[in-house]
């Protein structure tokens, strides 16, 4: 147990390369945009047509990455057929889309609330085809266990959207504007489609870099094995659906609940705020890309050590969690500072946002039950009730209290999510978790954090060192009590 503990926290490690300092490195276009988008209503753009684009993503991909997982780790299965048969058939799923938003643009960009840009959705509907297709490949990478290449892809493309985002955003609009070369083909009012364009440019070339996969269609569509993954990833698809919702449906619902000019300055607020707010989302993903694999290359173990696994697991995931959040939330007045003075007023949502996401890491770590039993309907019953909880607050909520009943929704509905499938999951397959521990942990990091919060209008030199120390306080507790010094080896032969 101790060695698949060392090998998840080492693959984390690499993926969070990828996925945490990737997504860190990202949030350069974050104060990029919130100060050179000084009209909020353009970033409101921005986050709706990203809060669109996950949501399509995940159903391009129709939770085809955990069915190969599932199916590539079945006794006698050929890794290369099931990925060959994946890949066929999400690709031709994607360029059916594609195509479809070409033909009918104009219905869905009026849907959509893009009716003066009806080529977002063009560029929208290119952008998830190719994400969706590569999302296979990315997952095939770590069904293989190649995370170095994973990141290295990962963190190419990273650097060169940023690099385009800089040029285009930044320095020309900048510095060479007035010149008439320029002039001639560059308006300073089409920063968000630059924006958007950058996006696919950087889809489409990452492509290349997968060319020694994409060799593996070689071994063409099994029928017989996708009828089976179909009626697998079936309820997935249904899960993820409800999933993304919880993530995205605020940003998608919010342009028709606050219409106008106002509803799409009060999303740019919001959007900008979430940015800070998913640091946690990004450790959650980091976690995710190193600990499925793992689990369901686990399945021929005894239910004692899978249980073991998965009760570890849930500890020193919610202790680092907790970690995350406290270290934001003390740290927020720096932290903010990444966005323009124009956006700081969302900041109110961030720990709320940030819970939910903590939620939503411990309905990830509790949804193997039925995954490993091939009971993935359940995931999808969770979801949807979730999603209709976060829908219903948004609806009669939004339009009252704003963008604050948005962050309330996602907090409810990963909630929902989390208790629904733990006390569901201990009928059908009961894990000791560490409840009391678990207790102990998140009693003392909403103790410091409540404290933190009285001295909230106090001088903030002083407000820094009193969260300083709050913050070394709980990181001695984990050190005693479940990381102690001495275990490490390097530690230990310097204490001799």
């Amino acid at each position: 147990m101790a060695n698949k503990m060392a090998a998840l926290a080492k693959d984390t490690a690499i993926y969070g390369i990828s996925s945490i300092v990737g997504r860190f490195i990202n949030y350069l276009l974050t104060p990029l945009y919130t100060r050179t988008l000084t009209d909020q209503s353009e970033y409101g753009q921005i986050t709706s047509f990203y809060a669109w684009t996950a949501f399509l993503l995940v159903f391009l991909t129709f939770g085809m990455e955990t069915t190969m997982f599932r199916f590539a780790n079945k006794e006698g299965a050929k890794k290369e057929r099931v990925f060959s048969t994946t890949l066929i058939f999400v690709g031709t799923l994607s360029f059916l889309f594609a195509a479809a938003c070409f033909i009918f643009t104009e219905p869905i960009s009026s849907i959509l609330k893009f009716t003066a840009r009806p080529d977002f959705i063009r560029i929208m509907a290119m952008v998830v085809a190719l994400d969706a297709f590569q999302a296979v490949i990315f997952s095939y990478l770590r069904l293989q266990k190649r995370p170095l290449k994973f990141a290295g892809i990962k963190l190419s493309i990273i650097f060169l959207n940023i690099g385009l985002n800089l040029l285009f955003i930044y320095f020309i609009p900048k510095y060479f504007t007035d010149s008439a070369l320029f002039r001639e083909w560059f308006n300073t009012g089409n920063l968000v489609l630059y924006a958007f364009l950058i996006n696919l440019f950087c889809s489409a070339v990452s492509l290349f870099a997968f060319i020694p996969e994409l060799k593996e269609l070689k071994f063409g569509f099994d029928a017989k094995s996708f009828r089976e993954m179909f009626a697998y990833t079936l309820p997935i698809l249904i899960l993820g659906l409800a999933g993304i919702l919880n993530q995205v449906a605020d940003k998608m619902l919010y342009p028709h609940l606050v219409t106008g000019q106002d509803g799409q300055a009060q999303l740019g607020e919001y959007g900008a705020a979430v940015k800070i707010a998913m640091i946690m989302s990004m450790l959650i993903q980091a976690f995710r890309y190193a600990y499925e694999p793992m689990v369901f290359s686990a399945s021929g173990e005894s239910t004692d050590q899978k249980n073991k696994m998965y009760s570890d697991t849930m500890k020193y995931f919610i202790i680092f969690a907790l970690l995350a959040f406290l270290t934001v939330v003390f740290y927020l007045d720096i932290l903010l500072l990444i966005l323009g003075p124009n956006y700081r007023a969302g900041a109110k949502v961030i720990p709320i946002v940030m819970i939910a996401e903590i939620f939503m890491g411990i309905y990830f770590n509790l949804s193997f039950w039925y995954k490993l039993t091939d009971r993935t309907w359940w995931g999808g019953v969770f979801s949807f009730i979730g999603c209709a909880v976060l829908i219903a607050i948004n609806i009669l909520f939004v339009p009252r209290y704003g963008y604050i009943a948005c962050a309330w929704g996602g907090f409810a509905g990963y909630g929902v999510c989390m208790l629904l499938s733990y006390f569901v999951g201990q009928h059908y397959q009961p894990v000791k978790y560490p409840l009391k521990e678990i207790f102990i942990y998140t009693a003392l990091a909403a103790a410091l954090w409540g404290i933190s919060s009285l001295f909230r209008n106090s001088n903030i030199v002083l407000r820094m060192g009193l969260n300083t120390i709050m913050l070394i306080i709980y990181v001695a507790y984990i050190v005693k009590k479940d990381l102690p010094l001495r275990s490490i080896p390097f530690v230990k032969r310097f204490c001799k």
